[in-house]
């Protein structure tokens, strides 16, 4: 997008404090962006634009207007270890995320805090010694919470573009579950990122370990591109059976997020002039609304994505989408998506972060 057309919006209830529970971090130099092949995929496209998102970067955007008090950071293969078992190389990424943090608990850039959780990867396909890999993260970094693995598939590789790396039914396999069972007692979360043909994978893993605190990311990621284009609306109740099905598991929560991106197919997508939050919330706000309606306030926090969602809007008509969502619910409602949720999800230290419910 031309920068000049980014529309500037006034900001909504600015004093709502704002736990992002969900962003990356990335630096890709500019030789190494030079190597790289055209761009085939609208990912790709977006990814282009944001070759650094680092700490300047991402508290600009935490002080762009709204009350953001705190983050959690997600993995996206970023400053893995260069030498060492393969393994732990992941340990890398949880490492460089806390340096960060630690730069911004020094209060040295203000009173937000960067990065007070941490979700790192392990690849549970390593059945029980997974738990080895797990245990070097948590020495790593006090704030880290747990891990995602990704799993989106589908049969169709001109859906997920560079995302089409993944085998069908990962969450399914025998020796992933070995390995997602070591979360638990390790006091571990875990993140769940698949594509929306895929929720009934992530249903069966909610009920065969109902114990383990599972995050569902992106609303499930509704597609609309590819041979999905044209059926996002089609498809739209079997999502929703699925999302109500895997509401079921009292310990699974959702990220309302991720719809800004290309894989949903909206026409905000790359538009020019960017669309501004009113058609947003329009766009996304159905499926929102069911996935509070299912988890109920409690276990749904909205999420940035960023930078990735920089395709569709700036991070603060982004949050000014989210509240135009958000009006109809209670001030306490609001606080259980816009901060509470998260911290309860992610254990964030109270010292850091103002979250009125306990984790339990």
């Amino acid at each position: 997008m031309n920068e000049a057309t980014r529309p500037r919006e006034a900001i909504l209830e600015p004093e709502l404090t704002i736990v992002d529970p969900h962003h990356h971090l990335w630096d890709r130099p500019a030789a190494l962006m030079a190597a790289l092949p055209p761009p085939k995929h609208g990912f790709e496209r977006v990814i282009r634009r944001v070759p650094r998102y680092l700490l300047d970067e991402l508290l600009a955007d935490m002080k762009s207007g709204h009350n953001v008090k705190a983050t959690v950071y997600v993995e996206c293969h970023s400053m893995y270890r260069s030498t060492g078992p393969a393994e732990f190389k992941p340990v890398g990424e949880t490492e460089f995320a806390n340096g960060v943090a630690a730069m911004s608990a020094s209060g040295t850039y203000g009173d937000v805090r960067a990065c007070a959780g941490i979700v790192g990867t392990a690849d549970l396909r390593l059945g029980a010694w997974a738990a080895e890999v797990l245990q070097a993260h948590m020495a790593a970094s006090s704030r880290f919470r747990g891990i995602r693995q990704s799993a989106p598939h589908d049969p169709d590789p001109d859906v997920l573009g560079p995302l089409a790396l993944f085998e069908s039914g990962l969450y399914r396999r025998d020796d992933f579950r070995e390995g997602f069972a070591r979360l638990a007692p390790l006091g571990l979360s875990f993140d769940a990122l698949l594509a929306e043909p895929q929720l009934p994978d992530l249903i069966d893993l909610a009920r065969a370990f109902p114990d383990t605190a599972i995050v569902l990311n992106h609303v499930g990621m509704p597609l609309g591109l590819a041979s999905y284009a044209g059926k996002r609306e089609e498809r739209f109740p079997i999502w929703r059976d699925n999302i109500r099905a895997l509401a079921k598991a009292p310990k699974v929560f959702v990220k309302l997020g991720g719809l800004a991106n290309v894989f949903s197919g909206f026409p905000s997508f790359m538009a020019d002039p960017p669309a501004p939050s009113s058609q947003l919330a329009a766009e996304w706000k159905p499926y929102f609304e069911t996935c509070i309606d299912a988890f109920g306030p409690q276990r749904c926090m909205f999420e940035s994505n960023f930078p990735v969602d920089i395709g569709s809007c700036d991070y603060d008509v982004l949050w000014n989408a989210f509240k135009r969502i958000a009006a109809r619910y209670s001030a306490d409602e609001k606080t259980s998506l816009f901060s509470d949720a998260a911290c309860n999800f992610y254990r964030l230290n109270p010292e850091d972060i103002t979250c009125v419910m306990p984790y339990n």
